[in-house]
C-alpha cells in the first residue's frame, strides 16, 4: 500500500473519529443519556414525546393497503433471518477459535433500543426492532464474512464494489502478486492478534 493510499486512510479515520463527536453532541442536544442497554430521556423531553405519540386505532387507518398485503412476507422472513443467524453464529464459534480469528460481537451489531421511545406505539416498536434485527444480522454476518475474507483472500476486485466491508480497503491490490502468501500469512496473523489484543482488554 503506497503513502498516498495510507494518508487517505489516515483522513478518513480522522472523519469517522469527528463524526462520532458530532453525534456524541447531537445525543446532549436531545437530552438522552446511555445507561447499559436502556436509553433513558429527559421528563420534559419524554412528556413531549408522549404528546406526538399516535394511537394505535389511528395509526391503523393511516396504513397504506400495499403494506398490510406484503406484512405476511415482510414477516414470514423471521424464519430464514433466524436460521441464518444461527448457522452463522455457530460458523464462527466453530471455526474461528480454530482459525485464530477474534470473533465479532452481535451486540455491536444487532442493537434493540427503539422500544424506549415514546413516541411509537406498540406496532411501530415491534416494526423497528424487526428491521434492527434484520439489519443488524446482515451486518454481523457481513463482519464475519469479512474476516474470514481476510484469512483465505484479502485481495480487492478489478472493479469498484459498492459497500465494501471495513476491512476491504486494506486488502491487497488486484494484480499484485508480489510476495502474496508471506503477506496473506501477515493478514492472518493480524487477525490473531485481534484476538490477543482482546483477551488482553479483559479485565
Amino acid at each position: 500500500m503506497n503513502n498516498r493510499i495510507q494518508q487517505i486512510l489516515g483522513q478518513i479515520a480522522a472523519l469517522e473519529n469527528e463524526l462520532h463527536a458530532v453525534i456524541e453532541q447531537q445525543e446532549g442536544r436531545l437530552r438522552y443519556q446511555i445507561e447499559g442497554k436502556y436509553v433513558t430521556f429527559e421528563h420534559a423531553i419524554k412528556e413531549a414525546h408522549l404528546k406526538v405519540k399516535m394511537g394505535v386505532f389511528r395509526w391503523l387507518t393511516t396504513v397504506r393497503p400495499q403494506n398490510f398485503l406484503t406484512m405476511p412476507i415482510i414477516y414470514g422472513m423471521i424464519v430464514p433471518l433466524v436460521l441464518f443467524d444461527l448457522v452463522v453464529t455457530l460458523y464462527q464459534a466453530i471455526c474461528f477459535p480454530i482459525y485464530r480469528i477474534a470473533k465479532a460481537s452481535r451486540a455491536n451489531y444487532i442493537v434493540m433500543d427503539h422500544q424506549h421511545l415514546a413516541y411509537l406505539n406498540i406496532i411501530e416498536k415491534v416494526h423497528c426492532m424487526y428491521c434492527s434485527y434484520a439489519v443488524g444480522l446482515l451486518g454481523y454476518a457481513q463482519e464475519i464474512t469479512a474476516r474470514t475474507e481476510q484469512y483465505f483472500c484479502p485481495i480487492k476486485h478489478a472493479r469498484k464494489i459498492l459497500n465494501e466491508n471495513s476491512r476491504y480497503k486494506h486488502f491487497l491490490e488486484y494484480g499484485d502478486a508480489d510476495n502474496l502468501h508471506q503477506r496473506v500469512e501477515e493478514f492472518r496473523a493480524a487477525l490473531a492478534d485481534e484476538d490477543a489484543n482482546k483477551a488482553a482488554d479483559q479485565p
